[in-house]
């Protein structure tokens, strides 16, 4: 939704769209960008948002978002993201008048359980079964 008007920029990311500034206005023509600028990018980046950053210094998007890529941990998705053990226990299921659970991939995959008053499942392995399926 557009507001007619720039947003107002956290102080941190005025001060780097300034060093930015001052480096292209006083750097030799073909001269790489030096590390220490990046690096601010890249923290930018982290706090703001790659196009929010790359937009406001003027750097090319990718190349940014490769950079962060590289130093921030990728994100883990899926069963290892997930805790190793989670107990449900049929006592507190039994009691329930029913409930939903559902699975879902990164790959989009889905899987959703329906359970109606007192029934219990072996949901460990059905689980089990789903995030190993391909």
């Amino acid at each position: 939704m557009a507001t007619g008007g720039m947003q107002k920029l956290p102080a941190e990311m005025g001060r780097a769209a300034a060093r930015w500034a001052k480096w292209r206005r006083t750097r030799a023509l073909g001269t790489r960008i030096p590390d220490s600028l990046w690096q601010l990018a890249v923290e930018s980046a982290a706090l703001y948002g790659v196009s929010t950053t790359a937009t406001t210094l003027g750097v090319d998007y990718y190349a940014l978002k490769k950079r962060l890529d590289a130093q921030t941990p990728p994100r883990r998705i899926g069963p290892a993201a997930a805790p190793a053990f989670v107990e449900l226990a049929p006592s507190s299921l039994a009691a329930a008048r029913g409930c939903v659970i559902e699975f879902e991939k990164a790959s989009g995959a889905k899987m959703r359980i329906e359970l109606p008053g007192s029934q219990v499942l072996d949901l460990a392995a059905l689980g089990r079964s789903f995030w190993e399926a391909r």
